[in-house]
Order: structure tokens, then C-alpha cells, then sequence
């Protein structure tokens, strides 16, 4: 039979002596004799012993538990339990981290939208989050209003089409001017502008904002702060107590 000292078993196994001392100091992996020079010597039924401890180790389990595991007489009832409980908390870990990365995705689908605006504490992040969410509802409340009166017009040019009467056209599209103004009005109400320059954020005055040039997520307008002009950028007013522009 081969016999290893402390030296060899560790080369095989890829791991330090004192890792093998640690072992035989805890009790999981005694020498099977000491050398008449002192020396440690080892198995190969330590071996198997060893390759046991590193593969439950390697699964999570801590070295008292793989003591458990091989003082048992029913050690193969005592791993199945040991392992069933490793198990729930890698699946418990596992929902923490898909939780986490839809946070992660979350956060970054909205961080490009709003990259010049300062972020100091935690608290920003779920401010972004939430002004995210509210600017997207005003988006969307205007989309579907829009929808509603364009398919009114066409309604009513249609009608006028076939039936030849053409007042109820003309009371829609009086009707559609009207909500096309409170619209507008709404819409620059409920939103306040940032500046890339200093952050302040600021509401411009209704004409300012309304021939400004635009994209989606900015206007192009003159800070009443810093009164540099610049590309703002879009946020949820809120109830935030913010500057009127000049």
C-alpha cells in the first residue's frame, strides 16, 4: 500500500501542509502513524479521506459539519441534510442575486437618461427611480389624449365624407385646438428643467420653453441660475419648490 507524508499529500492535493496540520489539529484527517522520525504518514485511504473533505468543503460546507459528516454512523443521512440545507440557501442566494440584477438593470436603464445630473447619496437613486416613473406617466397621458382626438377628427372627416355634413368636423377640430392648449400647458406644468452647468433645477416660462429647441429628453434653455444656455435636462416637477425663469 502507498504511504504519503504531509509534503506529498499536499503536492497531490494542491493545497499548503498547513493545511493538512490544520486538518489533523481538528480532526478529520489523522496520519494513520507517525514515522519512528516523526514524521506524519498517510494512506491511501487517507487520500480518499482528503479528496471527501476538499469536494464537501468545495460544496460550502464548514469544517465542523464535514466532522459531523465522518464521526457519523449515518454519515450518508447526515450529508443528504447538510446538503439539502446548502442547497436552500444557494437558492436563496441565487434569488438575491437575480433580484439584485434587476435592480442593476433598472438603475442603468435610467442613468444615461439623467447622466448630467449630481448624485450625492443613496436617496438620489430611488428619487431618480420614482421621477423616472412619474415623467413617464405624463408621457403617456398625453400619447393616449393625443390618440383619443386624432381618432375624433378622423371621425368627424369621415362623417363629413359621407354624409356631407361638415359642422361636426369643425366643432372636433375647434375642440381639438383648445385641448391641443391645455395639453401644452399641462404638460410644461408638470415638468422642470436641470441644468448641466450648476444642477439647478427650474421651471422656464411657458413661451421660453414652448420655441426652444428640443430632443426627447432636453431643451435647449438659459439657466436662470448660472444664466448659461444649454441643453436641460427633462425631470418630474413634483412638488419640488423650484425657480420660475425669467
Amino acid at each position: 500500500m502507498s504511504e504519503y507524508t504531509t509534503g506529498e499529500l499536499a503536492k497531490m492535493f494542491d493545497v499548503s501542509i498547513r493545511t493538512i496540520q490544520f486538518y489533523d489539529k481538528k480532526g478529520i484527517l489523522k496520519p494513520s502513524h507517525i514515522s519512528e522520525n516523526g514524521k506524519r504518514i498517510y494512506t491511501e485511504e487517507d487520500v480518499s479521506r482528503l479528496k471527501l473533505i476538499l469536494m464537501l468543503k468545495n460544496l460550502g460546507l464548514p469544517l465542523k459539519a464535514i466532522g459531523e459528516i465522518l464521526a457519523s454512523d449515518n454519515s450518508m443521512i447526515v450529508l443528504d441534510l447538510l446538503l439539502e440545507q446548502r442547497l436552500r440557501a444557494a437558492k436563496d442566494q441565487v434569488k438575491i442575486s437575480r433580484n439584485q440584477i434587476k435592480m442593476i438593470e433598472s438603475i442603468k436603464h435610467n442613468l444615461p437618461k439623467i447622466n448630467q445630473v449630481s448624485l450625492r447619496t443613496i436617496d438620489d437613486i430611488d428619487k431618480i427611480m420614482s421621477n423616472k416613473k412619474a415623467l413617464r406617466k405624463v408621457h403617456m397621458k398625453m400619447v393616449i389624449l393625443g390618440l383619443l382626438i386624432d381618432v375624433a377628427e378622423i371621425g368627424g372627416l369621415v362623417w363629413g365624407i359621407k354624409k356631407g355634413q361638415w359642422v361636426p368636423f369643425i366643432l372636433i377640430m375647434l375642440l381639438a385646438i383648445i385641448f391641443a392648449i391645455w395639453i401644452t400647458k399641462y404638460y410644461f406644468n408638470s415638468v422642470n428643467y436641470i441644468c448641466p452647468n450648476c444642477n439647478y433645477e427650474f421651471r422656464p416660462k411657458f413661451r421660453a420653453a414652448f420655441f426652444s429647441n428640443h430632443n426627447p429628453k432636453a431643451r435647449k434653455l438659459v439657466c436662470p441660475n448660472c444664466h448659461q444656455k444649454n441643453y436641460c435636462i427633462e425631470v418630474y416637477a413634483g412638488e419640488a419648490d423650484v425657480k420660475i425663469a425669467e
